[in-house]
């Protein structure tokens, strides 16, 4: 099992989870395209299931494999795309980011029915 960042990052991209990863598994796209959305992807290859990304996520965006939404189940295969095209994707860096207030976490999440 490895966690899932799901397209509730897509467009609001905060780095908080990358900061406390031990293992560096998040990756960027290179290039912002209709396959390679504008978020974080997870390697599940590289994921060693420590669960320290998911409660920094400010946007909620990270789930267990096992745990990802029925609305999410695709961005599953989304993230195995930085292992299979890893030359699409770049190792994620930290940035300063302003953490989302609860009312915007609630409206991206209400965008996907959740």
């Amino acid at each position: 099992m490895a966690f899932v960042v799901t397209q509730l990052c897509k467009d609001c991209v905060d780095t908080a989870c990358v900061a406390v990863c031990p293992v560096d598994c998040f990756y960027q796209p290179k290039e912002i395209t209709d396959e390679t959305p504008n978020m974080l992807f997870i390697s599940p290859e590289e994921c060693i299931d420590c669960a320290v990304c998911e409660p920094e996520c400010p946007w909620e965006a990270i789930y267990p494999e096992e745990d990802v939404p029925e609305v999410f189940e695709s961005d599953i295969a989304l993230n195995e795309l930085c292992d299979d095209e890893r030359d699409l994707f770049d190792l994620a860096e930290v940035k300063d980011h302003t953490p989302p207030t609860a009312e915007e976490v609630a409206q991206n999440k209400a965008k996907y029915g959740l």
